[in-house]
């Protein structure tokens, strides 16, 4: 079966049904990624079937539209646009704000953005640790994103300080996301969060464990997180 066949079977089964201007949007964006692929490390993933499914409609378990539908969203550590760009595609009406620590892959990240003609998406150079410290995003987004970016007491570091009060931090995790959940309380807490919700979440025709783990800010960071690079991974809260 073709990509684009695999990807609206997948995409339908999931509850995501795909127009075929979005089919063809996606259709761009998986030739880019594996044309691009080839001189730049941006998936292992190189089956253009495994790619529907592992990485764009993986990306599109995290939408709900009451929380993303016309809201501002971050995707921190996008690397090749998961799940950012995916979103945007399906909910055009979001503006999306991807991180990314390496600009060769912001530099395609941009290429991809103008050969569909997407609008509303800003392209961020940088580390999460500097995002989270700089005021112009310092919890400034509704919704915060990531997908297999980091250990959930890490990630929490990275991603809550750019989430104002009242908004979501979604951590995609595959399948030790209870174990992940677990250790992540206190950090969690320390940093303005509350795990809300597990919800496992299952991709058609596979079988392996994975879940959305929903963390709502329900205070302001304190100012001396996120701590500076490095700092979160050597010593985890």
């Amino acid at each position: 079966m073709s990509y684009r066949e695999t990807l609206k079977q997948a995409a339908e089964a999931a509850g995501f049904p795909l127009t075929e201007g979005q089919l063809d949007q996606f259709q761009q964006y998986g030739d880019l990624l594996l044309e691009t692929n080839k001189s730049l490390n941006l998936t292992a993933i190189t089956d253009p079937e495994e790619v529907a499914v592992k990485h764009m409609v993986d990306s599109l378990l995290v939408y709900n539209r009451e929380a993303f539908h016309n809201h501002t969203i971050v995707d921190v550590g996008t690397g090749a646009g998961f799940p950012g760009l995916p979103l945007k595609i399906y909910d055009p009406g979001m503006r999306v704000t991807l991180i990314d620590s390496l600009q060769k892959r912001l530099n395609f990240l941009g290429q991809v953005v103008e050969t569909l003609g997407l609008g509303q998406v800003r392209l961020v150079h940088g580390r999460a640790e500097d995002a989270g410290k700089n005021p112009a995003l310092r919890e400034k987004f509704d919704v915060a994103v990531a997908r297999a970016v980091a250990a959930l007491p890490v990630l929490a570091e990275y991603c809550l300080p750019l989430v104002r009060v009242g908004g979501v931090f979604y951590a995609m995790k595959g399948s030790k996301y209870q174990e992940e959940a677990d250790a992540a309380r206190h950090a969690v807490e320390v940093l303005g969060g509350k795990i809300r919700e597990i919800r496992p979440v299952q991709l058609p025709g596979l079988t392996d464990k994975r879940a959305i783990i929903t963390i709502e800010k329900v205070r302001s960071t304190p100012k001396q997180y996120p701590r500076k690079a490095g700092t979160a991974v050597k010593k985890p809260l």
